[in-house]
Parts: C-alpha cells; sequence; structure tokens
C-alpha cells in the first residue's frame, strides 16, 4: 500500500536552518514524502530562499502566512496535506534517514495505533553532543510512570537500530499528569489526525503541542519507538523552551488540563481529576513566584491546594507570602524546591 507521509515544517526567520530541516524529510529511506513549509511571518530571506533553493521540487510546498505562531502554522500545513500519514518536523531538527521507514513499519506491526512518537538525541547549537537519548530528560514525567502500567510492549530488531522496545496502548490517564511526546518525533494515520482535529491556536507562544498530543491520546491506542529518530538542538536563544517562557508554557498547561477534565466521559476518577488540576494550578504558582508575581501565584497556589495537598505546594505558598527579598533568597537556597516542571507540558 502507498503511505505518503505530508511533514509539516513551521518556521521562522530560521533560512539556514530550516532547510537542514527539509533536506533531513527529503533525504529519507522512505521515499513518498511531501514537504510542506509553513512561514510564519519571517522578517527574514526565509520564503526567496526556498523558493530560490526548492521552487522547482515539486516534494516542497511553502505557505507565507502572517505571524501568529506555531499552531496556526502547523494547522495552515495539516490543511494542506494530501498524505495518508503526518509527521511534524521542527525547523530546527533533524531527523535521522530511516525515521519514517522504520515507525510506518512499527504501525503496520500495531495497527490499531493511530501515532507512534520515539526517543531522540540532543546537541547544542553547534552541533556537539550533549545526549544520546533525551526524551526522559526533557519530559521529566516519564520518570514518575511504568509505561507497563499503561502499555503492552513488544520487541522489535533492526539493522540500524539494534533491538528495540515497541510500546503500545493508551497513556492517556498517563499523560493528564504530564507530557510525554515530543512533536518533530510524531508520526500520524490520517484516520487518527481526522479524529483529533487540529491544534488549538489559542495556545499561544509555546506549550501547544500538549493539549495536541493528549487529544491524540485520548482518542485511541498509541505507539512509542523507544529508540532516537532524530537530533534535537537544546540551548537556543530562539527555542519556545527557553527560562523566560516558561510562565506562559505553565498557563497553556493548566488551560490544557482544564479542557480535558471538562470534557472527560468518565475515564478519570475524581481523584485523578483533582490531582491533574492541583498539578497545573502548583506548577503557574510556582512559575509565577520565580518570575516573581507572588500574589498571582498565592492564588493558584492555594487553589492546588484546595484540590491536592502537597508539602512541595505549601512550602511555595509560604513563600509567596515572604517579604520579597527574603522570598527569594530562600528560593536560591532551595533551588531543588523551586526547580520547573520544564517541558510537562509539551510540550
Amino acid at each position: 500500500m502507498t503511505s505518503l507521509v505530508s511533514v509539516v515544517i513551521p518556521t521562522h526567520d530560521r533560512s539556514a536552518l530550516v532547510q537542514r530541516a527539509i533536506e533531513s524529510a527529503l533525504a529519507q529511506t522512505h521515499r513518498e514524502v511531501e514537504v510542506i513549509v509553513v512561514d510564519d511571518g519571517s522578517h527574514d530571506s526565509t520564503v526567496s530562499d526556498l523558493h530560490t533553493r526548492y521552487g522547482d521540487d515539486d516534494r516542497v510546498v511553502t505557505i507565507a502566512t502572517e505571524n501568529r505562531g506555531p499552531s496556526a502554522a502547523r494547522n495552515t500545513g495539516l490543511d494542506a496535506a494530501t498524505g495518508t500519514h503526518a509527521a511534524f518536523l521542527d525547523s530546527d531538527d533533524v531527523w535521522h534517514q530511516w525515521k519514517l521507514e522504520f515507525q510506518l513499519r512499527c504501525l503496520e506491526l500495531v495497527p490499531a495505533a493511530g501515532m507512534i512518537w520515539s526517543d531522540m538525541a540532543a546537541v547544542d547549537p553547534d552541533g556537539a553532543p550533549v545526549a544520546k537519548r533525551y526524551l526522559r530528560t526533557l519530559y521529566r514525567h516519564h520518570g514518575d510512570i511504568e509505561l507497563a502500567d499503561f502499555m503492552e510492549r513488544e520487541t522489535l530488531s533492526d539493522p540500524r537500530t539494534g533491538e528495540v522496545s515497541l510500546w503500545h496502548g493508551d497513556p492517556y490517564r498517563a499523560m493528564l499528569f504530564g507530557n510525554l511526546v515530543h512533536t518533530s518525533t510524531v508520526l500520524l494515520t490520517r484516520e487518527r489526525l481526522d479524529t483529533v482535529g487540529r491544534f488549538d491556536e489559542s495556545l499561544t507562544v509555546t506549550g501547544e503541542d500538549f493539549d495536541f498530543h493528549l487529544r491524540t491520546c485520548r482518542a485511541g491506542p498509541v505507539a512509542l519507538a523507544d529508540v532516537p529518530t532524530m537530533t534535537w538542538r537544546v540551548g537556543a536563544f530562539d527555542q519556545l523552551t527557553r527560562r523566560d517562557l516558561m510562565t506562559q508554557m505553565a498557563r497553556n498547561y493548566l488551560t490544557t488540563i482544564q479542557k480535558a477534565v471538562a470534557a472527560d466521559d468518565g475515564r478519570l476518577s475524581e481523584t485523578e481529576s483533582r490531582r491533574a488540576v492541583a498539578k497545573a494550578h502548583a506548577w503557574l504558582g510556582e512559575e509565577l513566584l520565580t518570575a516573581g508575581s507572588a500574589a498571582e501565584a498565592s492564588g493558584h497556589l492555594r487553589t492546588a491546594l484546595g484540590r491536592h495537598r502537597r508539602i512541595r505546594t505549601v512550602a511555595l505558598l509560604v513563600l509567596s507570602k515572604l517579604p520579597a527579598p527574603v522570598g527569594t533568597t530562600i528560593r536560591r537556597l532551595l533551588g531543588s524546591l523551586t526547580r520547573p516542571f520544564r517541558r510537562d507540558s509539551e510540550g
């Protein structure tokens, strides 16, 4: 059966980087790809550079839009996609050459799964290796769960990867307490995409991907190939995971959890719902406290404690009541206490 994969790449002011991403998609051993690049209102030469380099390549489509953020850019790409499968690739990421072929093979082995994601390697902005595996570092919620409690495990071998664990099942309840999925590793079937719909464009700036992945997992079984299929760039100034964007990420995380709990059809217990909302309020309170907004932080921390009591949240609430210089000094001394949840939202 023919499997055309629509690769959606949003970009903004990254002419050189996005071309690396495009080349990694075009170089796939699975040759049936269409690459849809959505320029999200760049001010540099991205659009003209892409037309110069790929204007005669019918595998690459460039769409220029006004700047509306990654959700809108991905939705524009998805609306133009014609493939039997869709994959996401951020403009500063690079796929391994066999990524799509391997993931399509995995989906053949577990046909009930409508989406698959994977691990990834990490490099610094200069391309120097940071980690051979980075998924569980970036998404720390992996350390809070046992995949075997939610998913079944198959083992498959490939000459390029060696023996790989392929997990498949329903991690939705686990996902409600933190993201497990990295967007640039994702491959979805057309059927699952049609069920899930599009990214929520009201979730601006960062953290929009968690909402999409949570709904994807809610819609049916998914799979995780426990092997790196791409290289992710860490520590760059233009990334949406940088420290100064964490408050917005936490706000979007709270919105996502509130939406999910409100839409629940009985899959979650009352305790799970309360704990999930409490964690989201606590994280936002923590980020607001770190950003110096103690009054607003206090409100979210109180809300969190009203749903689920944790010593950490109590301590943060106490800190929010101290005079700013004192609270700041204590938070610095207790750095482990005010550690962010990192990308439990994504995102």
